[in-house]
């Protein structure tokens, strides 16, 4: 074990840590504090005013662990670095360690770093332990994490710069994710990027300006717009296990100059409606059946994400303006939750998947079919009393399935900023004797339409075919028209 070593913060405290590099990266070196519970990354080359001004920055007036009514949540989400260190020869951070849950716990790949890139490879995937996983609903509910967290940094007109599985630790079991290597990002005209990204992740604009002057002002360099597409790549790979763009088509024999066109200015979505030269190589049985885009196409993912893959991977994968924005993604994710079943089929992996109602209900993973009779709420909201619109919002429901604040009332969003009593289901629904009905736990002003008739805590409505019920009646209130499906 190494010496003891200690070193002034900027703000005049001092930290020691442990004279041994537990991680080393281009950039920097790492090591432990002596309490163990922070790391203090060292800057290998000697940086500059800039350099130093960003961390000043970052640690300060960037971060969002300051914020006033929901600092306590950004902690779970990032692992921002707390202090810049400098003692006039060495300059680096100071930022927490890694929680335990983003190290594995078992299998062949116990103590090491949950890195994305194990559990977004289906060939990788494999060699995991089953209790590390997760369930397809896990990947959607780390996907809102992240897209919350960048839309977070870009609000503040902040960029990472280098988004990617390499920087985002997720923990699909225990529904944890944290974006990572947060000292470099971008503020646009004042702090630069140092990186250009990591390959898989970097956008096509990048590649297709490499070989201009960092001066030139065509050279396109990393911002938040290059941060978009990095994120819809690492959504589109939790959910489908494959990259959007590598498929097989060649376009130089030269594999450096074929990496820079396929990724660049040559870039096509593997799924592309009408151009399919670019599909995926089913032969591959190590990434089946996730290879097979005509088995497991990206459509499985929903409405709500499908439109928002072909703004992404179509309309905007060469022209960056086009491109969802980070709240866009978070709130399609919501929506999209809100159209999960569970899969009745107990050696089913992914265990849930999502049914929109303009198909048989039916798991594409495995070909379980339900039976039965299942209700489904399209929502309504008013903006005036008695003027309720359709939300373009579905809740398919399930045995045992809660029914939340915001489900209710179009006014509350499941975000950072929900309080005590939004977070508390409202009731929740149940299949009992052979029909299906809600139960009122907490909400004071639900009413029957169809029967014009209060629903008091405590009490229960069934759910029938043309059912109207009136979960809230202030203002955003939300209207269910329940409609039964019969398979």
């Amino acid at each position: 074990m190494g010496n003891c070593k200690s070193i002034k913060t900027t703000d005049g405290s001092v930290i020691e840590y442990i004279d041994d590099v537990i991680g080393e990266g281009g950039m920097k070196k790492v090591y432990f504090t002596s309490d163990n519970k922070h790391v203090v990354a060292f800057y290998k080359d000697a940086q500059d005013y800039t350099a130093r001004d960003r961390l000043d920055n970052i640690v300060d007036k960037y971060c969002p662990l300051n914020d006033r009514d929901c600092g306590d949540y950004w902690k779970n989400l990032y692992c921002w670095p707390s202090k810049v260190v400098d003692d006039g020869v060495e300059l680096g951070v100071l930022a927490p360690r890694y929680p335990e849950h983003f190290f594995f716990k078992a299998g062949p790949m116990k103590g090491r770093e949950k890195e994305g890139k194990w559990f977004v490879s289906s060939k990788l995937r494999k060699l995991l332990d089953p209790a590390e996983k997760g369930t397809w609903l896990d990947y959607y509910q780390l996907s809102i994490l992240l897209s919350r967290a960048v839309r977070r940094m870009h609000t503040s007109g902040l960029a990472h710069s280098d988004l990617s599985y390499k920087n985002v630790l997720i923990d699909p079991k225990g529904g944890h994710a944290a974006i990572i290597d947060i000292d470099g990002l971008v503020v646009p005209n004042k702090f630069p990027p140092d990186v250009l990204g990591t390959p898989d992740f970097i956008a096509p604009e990048i590649f297709k300006t490499l070989k201009l002057d960092l001066r030139d002002k065509n050279r396109i360099l990393p911002s938040r717009y290059t941060d978009l597409h990095a994120l819809g790549v690492l959504i589109y790979m939790y959910l489908l296990y494959r990259h959007p763009l590598r498929g097989r088509k060649v376009h130089d024999l030269d594999p450096g100059k074929d990496e820079k066109l396929s990724m660049g200015e040559k870039a096509l979505f593997v799924e592309h409606p009408t151009d399919k030269s670019n599909r995926p190589n089913e032969k591959d049985p190590a990434f089946m059946p996730w290879a097979d885009v005509n088995q497991i196409p990206y459509t499985v993912t929903g409405p709500y994400l499908k439109e928002l893959f072909d703004m992404a991977f179509i309309d905007g994968l060469h022209n960056p303006a086009k491109r969802p924005t980070a709240d866009r993604w978070e709130d399609a994710l919501v929506k999209t939750i809100d159209l999960m079943q569970p899969c009745g089929n107990a050696k089913c992996e992914q265990k849930w998947f999502v049914f929109d109602n303009s198909t048989k209900p039916q798991c594409p993973f495995c070909g379980w079919k339900f039976k039965g009779e299942l209700p489904v709420l399209n929502l309504y909201s008013s903006s005036k009393k008695g003027n309720f619109r359709p939300d373009n919002h579905r809740l398919m429901v399930y045995n045992n399935q809660y029914l939340y604040p915001w489900h209710a009332n179009r006014r509350i969003a499941p975000n950072e900023k929900l309080k005590g009593d939004e977070k508390k289901p409202i009731g929740y629904f149940v299949f009992h004797n052979d029909r299906w009905v809600f139960v009122n736990q907490n909400a004071p002003n639900m009413k029957d339409l169809t029967k014009n008739k209060d629903v008091p805590i405590g009490s229960m409505v069934e759910l029938k075919d043309g059912k109207k019920i009136l979960f809230s009646r202030e203002n955003g209130g939300r209207l269910a028209f329940v409609q039964m499906v019969t398979v």
